[in-house]
């Protein structure tokens, strides 16, 4: 029987699996492993591609293969409706059990300790049915695997306007000072009052790290970063040891050692953004959404 030549008649299948191949930078081998198919099941269905489409999307590259500018357009272009169509197919599937399925959840690398844990913990005692894959990640990458389709929600700040994204919350950042500094004691302080301080921060790729870079020098100086850290609990333990003050969110539990005291003037906050892979997410997925906004509102702790 003849091909059809309508570009319409390309399966969904082979796109699939050329948006794999994309993302394995073009290593056929690792691509069909990744779909759980066999290597020349893969390689039959792209070429039926490119005879569909009548243009080569792939060219020989040593031992991976070349992807064609057209290929990479064309993947840019489904790589979101594939999303939503497979979005749609699961939420299909999880209608008839929405409490038992897989989420893969990502959460920022500074949210491993207090809240999001145990927002975690209270979500799996009232879904014990559904499974929680956890990535921790800086920001970009959790917005990469969400593009990719390897996430299927996350918690990431700032709000990135590359993925679908709701601002669920507001963070009010305070200042920790060691229990013995001299600025302990008081209701407040202004920001201007730590000058000449050394400071312990999050790296410079970092969202609250460029905030407080930013906020320092609107104040008329430029932080000293003593001591690089990606864990706000471990940046609590240096703080407590007097090796420094930070700019960090209030801690959950108390933290021996460490006073938290009030930043006037501007509203120091960070917005902290729920985002998902796909614009209507599956009933399962939805568990888990529902769940964070509904018991994540004593997050904006900026009143």
């Amino acid at each position: 029987m003849e091909q059809s030549s309508d570009p319409r008649a390309a399966p969904l299948t082979a796109l699939r699996e050329l948006v794999e191949l994309v993302d394995q930078d073009g290593h056929l081998t690792e691509a069909a492993a990744a779909l759980g198919i066999p290597q020349s099941t893969m390689s039959r269905r792209l070429r039926a591609l490119e005879g569909h489409l009548g243009v080569p999307l792939t060219v020989p590259r040593g031992r991976a293969i070349g992807l064609t500018r057209a290929a990479l357009d064309l993947v840019a272009v489904v790589r979101s409706p594939l999303a939503e169509i497979d979005a749609a197919l699961v939420d299909l599937a999880e209608a008839a059990d929405p409490e038992h399925g897989t989420i893969r959840f990502g959460f920022p690398l500074t949210m491993g300790a207090g809240e999001v844990p145990d927002l975690l913990a209270a979500f799996n005692r009232a879904h014990p049915g559904i499974r929680l894959d956890l990535k921790q990640a800086h920001g970009a990458e959790l917005v990469a695997d969400l593009q990719m389709g390897t996430l299927d929600l996350a918690i990431i700040i700032p709000p990135p306007p590359e993925v679908n994204h709701e601002v669920f919350a507001r963070q009010t950042i305070l200042a920790a000072l060691p229990d013995v500094h001299p600025l302990a004691g008081a209701g407040s302080i202004t920001l201007d009052q730590l000058a000449g301080e050394e400071f312990i921060a999050t790296p410079a790729t970092y969202n609250l790290r460029a905030l407080t870079d930013r906020w320092c020098q609107e104040c008329g100086f430029d932080p000293e970063v003593k001591i690089e850290v990606t864990e706000f609990s471990t940046i609590r333990e240096f703080v407590g040891r007097g090796m420094g003050v930070a700019l960090i969110p209030p801690a959950v539990r108390r933290v021996e050692g460490i006073t938290e005291v009030t930043l006037d003037g501007p509203d120091h906050v960070r917005e902290i953004a729920l985002c998902s892979a796909v614009r209507r997410p599956g009933r399962v997925v939805e568990r888990l959404r529902d769940f964070i906004r509904e018991h994540a509102a004593n997050w904006s702790n900026e009143d």
